[in-house]
């Protein structure tokens, strides 16, 4: 299961990511992982939440992105759910078809392996292509 919140800077995405998250802190069965762009939630988040900053790992477009969470998921198959924040300025694009098959990844991946992913992206949700409307 995919959810995806879009909205331009300054919406109210990331506060409303954090409280996502620290929900699923009290809530979820297994491990939760916040993957950021930097570490801008340190302090904010639940300190059972394994915060990941992208930039360490160089998770520059979505072919490593796929296999960074493949191998997170390889190595702790307790993980119940994984937060991504600001999607497309981690691997350094804009909204496009590849974030829409990113997306779609994320959903296939999520469904065989029992994990549910939450993923923002600062963009005009009217940029969302017609196969991300469904995750909205």
């Amino acid at each position: 299961m995919v959810r995806l919140i879009m909205g331009v800077k300054g919406s109210g995405k990331t506060k409303q990511l954090i409280e996502l998250i620290n929900n699923a802190a009290k809530d979820e069965p297994g491990n939760v992982v916040c993957i950021e762009a930097n570490r801008n939630m340190t302090y904010d988040i639940h300190y059972h939440i394994r915060l990941i900053d992208a930039q360490e790992y160089k998770l520059n477009n979505y072919d490593l992105f796929r296999g960074f969470i493949s191998g997170l998921c390889a190595g702790n198959y307790d993980i119940t759910h994984v937060f991504i924040d600001n999607l497309c300025k981690t691997v350094g694009r804009e909204v496009d078809a590849e974030t829409e098959t990113f997306l779609n990844w994320l959903d296939v991946f999520g469904e065989k392996n029992n994990v549910k992913f939450t993923v923002t992206v600062s963009a005009d949700p009217s940029l969302a292509t017609e196969g991300m409307q469904k995750f909205l």
